[in-house]
């Protein structure tokens, strides 16, 4: 493996962990949506992650990462009693997105502290390459 591959291995890191916190900002903005029926409910989505391999067989080497699906919660929904709202079915009751915040805001640091993990990857491989530019040059 080059140490140029590290470039590409961090870089769809990168990606993998943008595209989670994305579904984290959504699942944030959505958590105090409410619906009529446990169906049209808001369902938390989390992203599942598969390895790139680089070679098939059994030397195949991690390659880097890719979002394989993006899965919803089963999680069941709580149901409140709110006749006045528009939104609230026939007997008066609405159903909150099954969002839990803590779970979310977890996600959303770890997404983070990956992302950031692999920008220092990054760096460090490109001041590894350029040092060892400098030792042909001495």
């Amino acid at each position: 493996m080059s140490l140029f591959n590290v470039f590409d291995i961090s870089g769809t890191a990168m990606g993998a962990q943008s595209l989670r916190m994305n579904l984290t900002a959504s699942n944030i903005a959505n958590a105090d949506s409410v619906a009529g029926d446990e169906k049209s409910a808001y369902k938390a989505r989390q992203p599942v992650f598969s390895t790139i391999l680089d070679s098939i067989g059994e030397n195949a080497a991690p390659g880097g990462v890719r979002m394989a699906a993006v899965v919803e919660s089963q999680a069941s929904h709580n149901k409140r009693y709110e006749p006045g709202n528009p939104l609230a079915n026939e007997d008066g009751y609405v159903f909150d997105s099954n969002v839990n915040i803590i779970e979310e805001m977890t996600n959303m640091i770890s997404a983070s502290r990956s992302y950031q993990n692999n920008v220092e990857i990054i760096n460090t491989s490109k001041e590894m390459l350029l040092k060892t530019l400098k030792l042909g040059n001495g």
